[in-house]
């Protein structure tokens, strides 16, 4: 009797699916290099990208939220790179070394980038919106740098570096040079400046140390005092809680307890 022979299965990966979070990030900056950001609708970055609208769905809310998601792809881009080559050098020179490379990871989108940048200078609603993007980046960019950034100190260093970085921006879109010389003296110059900002910052959060440790024991002061005042109501006898009978005619109501007649 002939063998019936088994059909094999093929060794060979189905092939992985393209990641739709990347096609549509991808598809948005397309568009915004060729037209204004606003007229954009989430439809035609769908058929850009080609995902339907109910995986668009899945893998953002909005368009902001697409801007947001293409952030956290360079954040990655720039974190990954990281190296010890810079260990001991200063630390503007490892967050100017970190923003250039931002930079050569934004570089292939240039042109959509910049689309955004003017709609944002025409909606402060979406300049207020990626400032907080933009924030959240540069938390991640100090950090890669071992720069401080924590406490209200730390915030005003964050917001001055977002201010940093939309100055190198609009020298870095007009920069043609391959070399980016001139986005380069831009970073440096900024980061020169700011790092003064920076110094002072801190030379002030250093000069205020006391005023906040007494302020810190002034609060501390006055909750163990409002607590203890209020341990101290709750140990004093309820004086009302048993209010006496009202009397009529020298006698109590007959309504309001029992009535002792006279012998």
């Amino acid at each position: 009797m002939a063998r019936k022979d088994t059909p094999h299965k093929s060794d060979a990966a189905p092939a992985a699916r393209p990641d739709p979070r990347k096609a549509i990030v991808e598809a948005l900056l397309r568009l915004a290099a060729v037209q204004p950001f606003e007229d954009i609708r989430i439809s035609d970055v769908a058929k850009e990208a080609g995902v339907g609208l109910a995986d668009f769905r899945d893998a953002f809310p909005s368009k902001g939220a697409v801007l947001a998601g293409f952030s956290r792809m360079i954040d990655r881009a720039v974190l990954e790179g990281n190296s010890d080559d810079l260990a001991g050098e200063t630390g503007k020179d490892r967050l100017f070394d970190a923003l250039m490379r931002r930079l050569d990871a934004m570089a292939p989108y240039k042109a959509g980038l910049q689309g955004v940048t003017e709609w944002a200078r025409r909606d402060p609603s979406a300049a207020f919106a990626l400032n907080g993007v933009l924030v959240n980046s540069m938390r991640f960019m100090m950090e890669t740098a071992g720069l401080d950034h924590e406490g209200l100190a730390g915030s005003m260093k964050l917001q001055g570096l977002v201010l940093v970085w939309t100055r190198v921006l609009d020298v870095w879109f007009a920069d043609d040079d391959p070399g980016l010389a001139g986005t380069m003296a831009a970073l440096d110059r900024e980061l020169e400046r700011g790092g003064g900002f920076a110094r002072r910052l801190d030379d002030l959060h250093r000069l205020a140390a006391p005023l906040r440790t007494f302020a810190a024991a002034l609060c501390d002061t006055r909750r163990r005092m409002a607590g203890r005042r209020a341990d101290e109501a709750a140990r004093e006898p309820d004086l009302e809680a048993e209010p006496a009978p009202r009397m009529r005619g020298g006698w109590p109501r007959d309504d309001e307890g029992p009535v002792i007649k006279p012998a």
